[in-house]
């Protein structure tokens, strides 16, 4: 198959490495990266990406679930996988059979743990004020109990902050409360004798924002790939991320549209003069957003053309007019550089109006992922 004859996805793999190291610059040097490669690397390749931080010295990452780990040990990533998210009793066997490590998301569910009976690796979930998972900070004997169950090798503890992306007082008082409370738990598991176990707070925006807080492990999140999650965000940490994913498609053809005609589902695009169309060979199950239908722009030969008419499922048309010698073959950008222009995951996002993780997130399984 030829990688780029439809669409597909570019990785430019010494951004990823430089981020790397603008990470490693922040964090102290006794914090260890523990990346979140869940939901496909954040649609960037979750096997391409693992490889690439195993080959700069990254043993730890994360996944949502036991079936991500599951197919990262198939494809012979090593290390600690630590499995954020929750998994059925009937998956329990894939957690020893992969050396996966998972998250114990509240006494019931380390309840159910215990009656299985099997030895367990583990995290627990401590929840500090995002009330997601995790046990309540508050109830040390339940999380002290959780410890002391004999088939649970609790290996780890972790929160996860909320708003700390936020930049007002009270975004930040409230994240600045759950690392107090996440604290807590740790001096009161410490003072019962309970310390041998490792710590982890921080995503992508608490590393960025409260790095004087660190813990064992960092979990980067969408910053690691250089994107952040809105176009104006701002952070006290000033590192330069560079963005490792470019998402291209390809012209399939070039049409002349007449005044008043429309294009597209419903006709939603129509002129008032005479223009020129061209179609692309990507939609929205791909994971172009509807939503940019008549709103969003690409880039075509270094220049910057808009959306004509409803995204579909496969195609998509964007307006050349004002773009010379368009053709069929030639590479469209929706996402990375073309010429002296660039378009942003963080731009997509705001047109699209979400936020850059879900854009990128949602980038479909028949796009080539292509190391560059």
């Amino acid at each position: 198959m030829y990688c780029k004859g439809r669409a597909w996805i570019e990785l430019n793999m010494d951004h990823l490495k430089h981020n790397i190291q603008e990470f490693r610059r922040l964090l102290p040097w006794d914090c260890a990266l523990m990346p979140a490669v869940k939901a496909n690397a954040y649609g960037h390749g979750a096997v391409l990406v693992a490889k690439a931080l195993q080959e700069q010295g990254i043993r730890a990452f994360c996944v949502a679930s036991a079936s991500e780990g599951v197919m990262l040990r198939r494809a012979g990533i090593s290390g600690e996988l630590l499995v954020l998210g929750y998994t059925h009793p009937e998956e329990f066997d894939d957690l020893i059979a992969y050396d996966l490590i998972q998250t114990v998301i509240d006494g019931n569910y380390a309840a159910q743990m215990e009656r299985d009976g099997r030895r367990f690796t583990v995290h627990v979930g401590i929840d500090t004020g995002m009330h997601r998972i995790g046990e309540r900070w508050e109830n040390i004997e339940q999380i002290v109990k959780i410890f002391r169950i004999k088939n649970l090798d609790v290996t780890g503890v972790y929160s996860h902050l909320c708003v700390s992306d936020g930049q007002s007082q009270r975004e930040q008082s409230y994240t600045l409360e759950q690392i107090q409370h996440f604290e807590q738990v740790i001096a009161e598991l410490q003072r019962r004798g309970i310390t041998d176990f490792k710590c982890h707070l921080q995503g992508s925006y608490g590393i960025l924002n409260y790095s004087q807080y660190c813990f064992d492990y960092a979990r980067a999140g969408i910053a690691f790939y250089g994107i952040y999650s809105g176009k104006n965000d701002s952070t006290k940490a000033a590192l330069d991320l560079k963005p490792v994913l470019s998402l291209k498609s390809r012209v399939t053809s070039v049409k002349n549209l007449y005044q008043g005609e429309g294009a597209g589902y419903g006709l939603t695009y129509r002129t008032e003069e005479d223009r020129k169309i061209a179609v692309l060979s990507i939609g929205y199950a791909d994971g172009v957003p509807r939503s940019l239908s008549n709103c969003g722009y690409i880039l075509c030969n270094g220049k910057m053309a808009p959306i004509a008419g409803r995204v579909c499922m496969d195609q998509m048309m964007v307006d050349v007019t004002e773009i010379p010698r368009v053709k069929p073959g030639d590479e469209a950008v929706l996402i990375g550089r073309s010429g002296a222009l660039e378009i942003r995951a963080e731009d997509m996002a705001q047109w699209a109006g979400t936020i850059s993780n879900e854009i990128v997130s949602r980038l479909g399984e028949r796009l080539e992922r292509i190391a560059v």
